[in-house]
C-alpha cells in the first residue's frame, strides 16, 4: 500500500471529501426513489409489487456484487475500483433518465448497483490507507455522516426534484456530479500496490446466487403467494447455494471472502447490528413514504420533508458515537443505538394514526439518535478491525449486510403492510362489487395510483368513497403492524449482538498486520 500523506496534506483532505461525496451520491440513489414511486407508477402504469423491483434493483445488484467489489479493491487498489465504479454509476444513471418503460428503469437501477458495489468498499477501504489508527474514527465519522445525510435527505431531494423537474431528473442530474467527482478522485486519491490473487468466481456465483434467489423469492412471493412452487424452489435454492458458498470458501486457496474474518466475535456482533439496523430502518422508511402519500395525501415533496428529521439526530449522535469509540468499548454504543432504532419504530406504530405526522417525526428523531450512535463504532469494528490487507473484503462484507438487510426490510415490512391491509379491506371491497383479484390489485397498487383509480371507477361514487376510506384505514393499520415488526427485528438484533459481542477493556489497538 502506498504511504500515507502527511497530517496536514491538502490532497488527503480533498480525497476524504471525495470519498464522502461518493458515499453521499450512492446513498442518495438508494433512498431518493421511494417518494417518487407513486409518480413513476402512474406514468408507467405499474403496481406496487412491480415498483418494488425498481426500488430494490439497485440494492439487489449491489448486495450481490459487493463481495466481489471488496475483493477487487484488495487486489487492484481502492483508487482504480472507485474510478471504475463511478464511471459505471454515472453512465447507468444517464441512460436510466431516458428509459421508456419499467424494464429500462429496473435495468438502469441494477447497473447503478453494479457501480455502487465498487464505490462503497473502495471508499471505506481507503480510510485505513489514508489515516493512522487514532485518526480513523474521525474519518469514519465523516464517511458515515455523509452516508446517513444522503440517505436521510434523499426522500426530500427526490420529492423536490420529482415535483419541480419530474422523476427523470433523479437520474440525469447525477451525471455532472459524477464527472466532477471522477476528476477529483483521479487527482487526489492515493494509489495502492496491486496484490497477487484472483477473484473467486465459484464463490461469487454461489454467494451472489444465494442472495439473488432469496430476494427474488421474497419480492415475487407477495404477488404469487409464498406457497407457490417457484417461490419454494427459490428458497430451497438459496439455502443450498449458501451451504455451497461456505463449503467453497473454506477449501479454496484464494477465497472471495476469507472466513477468518468471522472468527472474531466483535466482527460478527457488529455485522448483526448492521444487518438488523438496515432491515428495520429501510423497511420503515419505505412504508412511511407510501403511508404519507397514499393515506395522508401529501405530495412527494412534502412527504420527503417530513422524513428529514432523522438526519438531525443522526448527525448529532454520529459525533457522540465517534467520541465514545475513541475512549471506550464500541460494543455499548452499537447495541444501545440499535435498541433506540427499535423503540423509535415501535413508538411510531403506537402513535399512529392519532398523531400521524407528529408521530412519524418524533419516532424518526429517536431512530436517528440510534443510527447516529451506532454507525461509527460498527463501521470501525468491521472495516478497521481486520488486517489492512483485508480492508476491501471486510468493507464488502459490511456493505453486503447493509444492502441485503435494506432489501429484506423493504420486502418484509411491505409484505406485512399489504397482507394485513388486504385481509381487512377485502370483505368491504368485494361486497361493493370488486372481484377478489381486483381487490388485491388495489391493495398492491395503492389507492392513489392510476391502476387503482381505473378499478375503483367501476363502482358508484358513494360506494367508491367508502371503499377508499376502508383501504386507507387498512393501509394505516397494516403500516402500524409492519413498524412493530421492524422494531422487533431491531430489538432482537440488539439482544443477539449483545450475546455474541464480548466486552472489551483497555485501549483500542492498532490494525493487526498479517
Amino acid at each position: 500500500m502506498s504511504s500515507r500523506p502527511g497530517r496536514s496534506s491538502p490532497s488527503r483532505r480533498a480525497a476524504l471529501v471525495g470519498l464522502c461525496t461518493a458515499a453521499t451520491l450512492v446513498w442518495l440513489a438508494f433512498s431518493n426513489l421511494g417518494v417518487a414511486l407513486p409518480t413513476i407508477a402512474t406514468e408507467l402504469s405499474v403496481n406496487l409489487t412491480d415498483m418494488q423491483w425498481a426500488n430494490n434493483a439497485l440494492s439487489i445488484a449491489c448486495g450481490t456484487l459487493l463481495l466481489a467489489g471488496g475483493r477487487l479493491t484488495d487486489l487492484y487498489g481502492h483508487r482504480q475500483m472507485l474510478l471504475l465504479g463511478l464511471l459505471i454509476f454515472g453512465v447507468a444513471a444517464l441512460a436510466t433518465a431516458f428509459t421508456p418503460n419499467l424494464a429500462g428503469l429496473v435495468a438502469g437501477r441494477a447497473m447503478m448497483g453494479v457501480g455502487s458495489a465498487l464505490i462503497l468498499p473502495a471508499t471505506l477501504a481507503m480510510i485505513p490507507a489514508l489515516f493512522d489508527r487514532a485518526e480513523q474514527p474521525s474519518a469514519f465519522a465523516a464517511w458515515t455522516a455523509a452516508s446517513w445525510a444522503g440517505q436521510s435527505v434523499g426522500p426530500a431531494i427526490g420529492g423536490t426534484l420529482t415535483t419541480l423537474l419530474g422523476w427523470r431528473s433523479l437520474f440525469w442530474l447525477t451525471a455532472p456530479v459524477v464527472l466532477v467527482l471522477y476528476l477529483t478522485i483521479r487527482r487526489d486519491a492515493p494509489t495502492a500496490t496491486r496484490r497477487y490473487g484472483r477473484v473467486d468466481l465459484l464463490g461469487l456465483v454461489t454467494g451472489g446466487g444465494a442472495a439473488l434467489c432469496l430476494l427474488f423469492a421474497l419480492t415475487e412471493g407477495q404477488r404469487v403467494g409464498f406457497d407457490d412452487p417457484l417461490i419454494i424452489t427459490l428458497f430451497a435454492a438459496s439455502l443450498a447455494l449458501t451451504a455451497a458458498f461456505i463449503f467453497v470458501e473454506r477449501r479454496i486457496s484464494d477465497p472471495l471472502v476469507n472466513l477468518r474474518l468471522f472468527r472474531t466475535r466483535s466482527f460478527d456482533g457488529a455485522l448483526i447490528v448492521n444487518l438488523t439496523m438496515n432491515m428495520s430502518f429501510a423497511g420503515a422508511l419505505f412504508v412511511l413514504s407510501l403511508y404519507l402519500q397514499d393515506v395522508r395525501g401529501y405530495t412527494a415533496f412534502i412527504a420527503g420533508l417530513i422524513l428529514i428529521p432523522a438526519a438531525a439526530t443522526i448527525l448529532i449522535f454520529n459525533t457522540i458515537g465517534a467520541r465514545i469509540l475513541t475512549r471506550h468499548d464500541p460494543r455499548a454504543p452499537s447495541i444501545w443505538g440499535l435498541v433506540l432504532v427499535g423503540l423509535g419504530s415501535i413508538a411510531i406504530s403506537t402513535l399512529l394514526p392519532a398523531l400521524s405526522v407528529l408521530a412519524v417525526i418524533l419516532g424518526l428523531l429517536v431512530i436517528g439518535a440510534g443510527l447516529g450512535l451506532l454507525s461509527v463504532p460498527v463501521a470501525d469494528t468491521i472495516v478497521a478491525g481486520p488486517p489492512t490487507t483485508l480492508a476491501g473484503t471486510a468493507s464488502g462484507v459490511y456493505k453486503t449486510s447493509s444492502m441485503l438487510g435494506g432489501a429484506l426490510g423493504v420486502v418484509l415490512l411491505t409484505a406485512a403492510t399489504t397482507r394485513f391491509g388486504r385481509a381487512e379491506a377485502a370483505p368491504v371491497s368485494t361486497a361493493a362489487g370488486l372481484t377478489e383479484a381486483e381487490s388485491n390489485q388495489v391493495v398492491n397498487a395503492l389507492t392513489n395510483s392510476q391502476t387503482a383509480r381505473e378499478i375503483l371507477a367501476k363502482l358508484p361514487a358513494g360506494e367508491r368513497a367508502v371503499v377508499v376510506r376502508v383501504y386507507d384505514q387498512a393501509f394505516s393499520d397494516g403500516a402500524s403492524i409492519a413498524l412493530v415488526l421492524g422494531g422487533v427485528i431491531a430489538l432482537a438484533g440488539a439482544v443477539l449482538a449483545g450475546w455474541i459481542w464480548p466486552r472489551r477493556k483497555g485501549q483500542r489497538t492498532k490494525n493487526p498486520r498479517p
